[in-house]
């Protein structure tokens, strides 16, 4: 078990801050199991970014800095940066992340990038965006993004998790948007919400590859089944769930994008360790 991080031990950090790298204050965390949380922290001026990009962000670990690249879960308008990190024993930056606190120090480079953008796929109807775990951060930014909404006329967030407690953060994400200023009346019915576990008994039960290939996907949204002429896919995940979602859009006709030549569907294979 990790001893938690003194408060000493950020601040000597702080004076040994490498150049050329944002140094941000920690606004907020909030933890919901032994294996998962967010956290919240200042947004460096002049620092852009498009919805669904991820930056390599770092803790300096001894006298050294250690960076992951982290999706960015706050949508592009956000004046502050949001995070949603998975808790590993023995990671080189998680086994410290997941110890900080309001005013700790967090380092990020200053160059975002990332797939899974809007800018990377063609225009549809309807998009779905395949996340497992800590994979519906990029999402999390996406469906609080208007220009999400602009482009397409629906969206469909699938979140599978091995037990219900993992699955919060999604239900707080949808939360949040019924209850924002503006962002209620853009979304309105535009989004759905499809939360899977593989672990409990939940309404919504299986791997979401297995639920897409028998099609009770499609059955329980009310939608018919992937089609490249109408829908456009994002995936984020392991690397199990990203092979097997990816050849089952492609099974179904669609075609991968980037940013250089956008398509039916996009990946993320950067992860966090």
């Amino acid at each position: 078990m990790n001893a938690p991080a003194k408060t000493e031990e950020f601040a000597v950090a702080q004076a040994k801050i490498p150049d050329g790298v944002y140094a941000e204050t920690v606004l907020a965390v909030e933890h919901y199991t032994d294996r998962l949380f967010r956290f919240r922290m200042t947004r460096p001026a002049g620092f852009r970014f498009r919805s669904g990009e991820f930056a390599m962000i770092g803790l300096m670990v001894g006298d050294k800095p250690v960076y992951r690249a982290y999706s960015i879960a706050s949508p592009a308008w956000d004046e502050e940066l949001e995070f949603f990190s998975i808790k590993v024993p023995d990671g080189p930056l998680t086994s410290h992340l997941q110890m900080i606190k309001p005013g700790d120090t967090v380092l990020m480079r200053k160059k975002p990038t990332g797939t899974l953008v809007l800018d990377a796929l063609t225009p549809a109807k309807r998009l779905y965006m395949f996340s497992t775990g800590t994979g519906i951060a990029p999402f999390a930014s996406l469906i609080r993004d208007p220009e999400t909404y602009e482009k397409f006329d629906e969206v469909i967030l699938t979140h599978t998790c091995r037990d219900v407690a993992e699955l919060k953060y999604g239900f707080d994400l949808v939360h949040e948007i019924n209850n924002h200023e503006f962002l209620h009346e853009i979304v309105g019915d535009k989004l759905k919400h499809y939360p899977t576990v593989t672990r409990e008994d939940f309404k919504y039960r299986g791997r979401i590859t297995d639920l897409i290939e028998n099609g009770k996907l499609f059955t329980d949204l009310g939608v018919p089944a992937l089609d490249p002429a109408v829908d456009r896919g994002m995936i984020c995940g392991s690397t199990a769930m990203l092979k097997d979602t990816k050849d089952l859009l492609e099974k179904a006709g669609l075609v991968e994008g980037s940013n250089n030549k956008p398509g039916e569907f996009v990946i993320e294979r950067a992860f966090v360790g």
